[in-house]
């Protein structure tokens, strides 16, 4: 067996940095943790090339004595614990004390902070964690760290990167994510040069989701409520609103970002049968509850959390966001205009007794069904040529629809004997399997009969199998249109910087996109089988699916991206469609056999026997 040795601290900080530092993003996020724990009402984040070469963040928090800002890039070196019960109610946003230790071992850091009250600062320069310069500084009270060359002592590393417009659009996102976590604080983000994002620290929480968000902020509804010792506060989107993926769904618990299916799925219980399948909420959520009552130490990140009462934490989050959406309304009110004032006074008829009530259903007196008699023989009877007419129009308009399918089956013919001459081979005629459309059921399933079978085939699913082949045959630019006013849509900052990063990929697929904003990209060109909200909310989803990062090669990622196109393009369930339409998805279904699911994997056509049917029934 190997000796056992103990690692040495350079390759301990490298292992912690494998945990807490995976990109540019991960060093802004804990930075800005720490400032927020020293105290700063502003915070500034600049970054060059994506975060790679160039990442500083300033504030203006209590800064560092000289000793203090030596020791705090040493291992488990931390101001937030003193004692194992600590761990129990952690009120910091950051405490392991590993963050500058791991940063630090894989990049060159430049340190200057200083203290309230103090003359001067300090200074501190370090190589892969080892601190190589120190002096005196004159700086502004509060920290300044500069990042440099992350990781250029672990070129392994280094290949996993994407592009700089990849790894800027996602400390921007980071950057996004403490602004919304304490609008008490200002933040100011700068990429490149640009000034992206400013929020004005008022500790409004609609001020900071506006700068954000912009405008679409406006159309959320605001989230105020109490249950027992929790509390939930922000800004939900209304049902009409919803979004194609649940990209831009944001938790906090005690102002920590979080990954939470609890927090998801109450969320989303919330809008049941409010929302389209395939839709989901957009939310800014703040959950605060006692610090003893939830554990943040469970995951490296920090970003997941364990609940001590799930129970309550789902139904504070639930019945709040339920309480926020029954306030609005997204139906106008009805205007009653008041009738006009008569000029002249009206004329008021006579009192007259009730007329008696009767029932519809009653017995004819003798005199009475004599006068009925004799109204019906002198009544004026039709022309046979006028009933012939009628009779007509009511079968023209009431013609069953019917097709039949003609599919050959051939006979095989025996070769005839040598001696004898070649017989005339005669071909057979081919055999006709009658189908009938009977209707649609839900304006959703379109019913089918053929033989002593039924079938139910799913209309948008159909569509969209069609399409999607189509399309994927189709291997040269798809079929696109130029838009006289293009189309914005909001994203997270990661997921337009996906976009972007893209845009070879998506010109192919008929889509143009360029930068409008950090967080918002602008359609000027997009597939011809799309509806510009369409094509909206298949971008957003293209991103979604893009940032998920589950797909490598470019034929992949292209079927990905046509799943999404077609199924935006394609009919949807609960459209009232044409006889014709119907018939014409009849047709491809019941002569093909590739169509046998939709390119998520549903089912396209289920059957139903008559021996089935006739079970439930009782007649077997």
């Amino acid at each position: 067996m190997p000796k056992i040795i103990q690692l040495s601290t350079h390759v301990a900080n490298l292992i912690a940095a494998g945990e807490v530092v995976e990109r540019p993003a991960s060093v802004v996020k804990e930075l800005l943790e720490n400032a927020v724990d020293a105290g700063a009402s502003k915070i500034t984040v600049e970054i060059r090339d994506g975060g790679m070469t160039f990442l500083r963040v300033t504030d203006n928090g209590c800064g560092m004595a000289p000793e203090d800002a030596k020791t705090a890039f040493l291992r488990h070196a931390t101001s937030k614990l003193r004692t194992a019960e600590d761990l129990a109610a952690i009120s910091t946003m950051g405490f392991r004390g590993e963050a500058l230790a791991a940063i630090a071992s894989v990049s060159r850091i430049d340190l200057m902070t200083k203290t309230a009250g103090a003359v001067s600062g300090v200074s501190l320069h370090l190589e892969a964690g080892v601190i190589t310069e120190e002096s005196e500084a004159g700086c502004p009270e509060g920290t300044t760290i500069i990042v440099r060359d992350l990781f250029y002592n672990t070129p392994a590393r280094m290949k996993f990167m994407k592009s700089d417009t990849v790894e800027g659009g996602r400390v921007s996102a980071a950057v996004q994510l403490q602004a919304l976590a304490h609008p008490e604080v200002a933040f100011t983000f700068i990429r490149d040069g640009k000034q992206i994002l400013s929020t004005p620290g008022t500790g409004e929480l609609e001020a900071a989701v506006y700068c954000v968000y912009g405008r679409d902020s406006a159309r959320m509804a605001k989230v105020d409520s109490r249950w027992d010792n929790y509390s939930i506060t922000g800004y939900v989107s209304k049902p009409t609103d919803a979004r194609p993926s649940r990209n831009m769904q944001t938790f906090f618990v005690n102002d920590r970002p979080v990954r939470s299916k609890l927090l998801m799925s109450a969320l989303e219980e919330a809008y049941r049968n409010q929302l389209m399948v395939g839709k989901f909420p957009a939310c800014v959520l703040h959950l605060r509850l006692p610090a003893n009552a939830v554990d943040v130490n469970v995951h490296p990140a920090k970003t997941e959390v364990k609940f001590l009462s799930e129970k309550a934490v789902f139904d504070c989050v639930h019945y709040g966001v339920l309480a926020a959406l029954n306030k609005q309304s997204d139906r106008p009110q009805v205007q009653f205009k008041p009738a006009p004032q008569p000029t002249v006074p009206a004329y008021k008829p006579a009192a007259k007794p009730a007329p008696k009530q009767e029932t519809f259903f009653r017995t004819m007196t003798a005199e009475e069904y004599k006068n009925f008699s004799a109204a019906v023989k002198e009544a004026p009877k039709p022309t046979p040529a006028a009933a012939a007419a009628t009779v007509a129009a009511v079968e023209q308009q009431s013609v069953p629809l019917r097709e039949s399918v003609f599919i050959p089956k051939p006979t095989p013919v025996a070769p005839p004997p040598a001696e004898k001459e070649p017989e005339q081979t005669v071909m057979p005629m081919p055999e006709e399997i009658p189908w009938r459309m009977v209707g649609e059921l839900y304006n959703s399933y379109i019913i089918v009969e053929q033989g002593e079978d039924a079938f139910l085939i799913d209309k948008h699913a159909a569509h969209e199998r069609i399409l999607f082949e189509k399309l994927k045959a189709n291997q040269e630019a798809i079929t696109s249109q130029i838009l006289l006013t293009p189309v914005p849509v909001q994203l997270r900052a990661d997921a337009a910087a996906e976009l972007l990063n893209n845009t070879a990929l998506l010109a192919e697929l008929g889509f143009e996109v360029e930068e409008f904003g950090d967080s918002t990209v602008l359609l000027r060109q997009i597939p011809m089988d799309l509806s510009p909200e369409g094509a909206a909310e298949a971008a957003e989803t293209i991103a979604a699916d893009l940032l998920s990062g589950r797909r490598e090669k470019k034929d992949t990622v292209r079927d990905e991206i046509l799943h999404t196109v077609a199924c935006k393009a394609a009919i949807k369930a609960g459209w009232l469609n044409d006889s014709k339409e119907l018939l014409a998805l009849v047709k491809q279904v019941m002569s093909r056999e590739d169509l046998k699911y939709c390119p998520h994997g549903r089912p396209i056509c289920v059957s139903l026997s008559k021996k089935q049917l006739e079970k439930q029934f009782k007649r077997t």
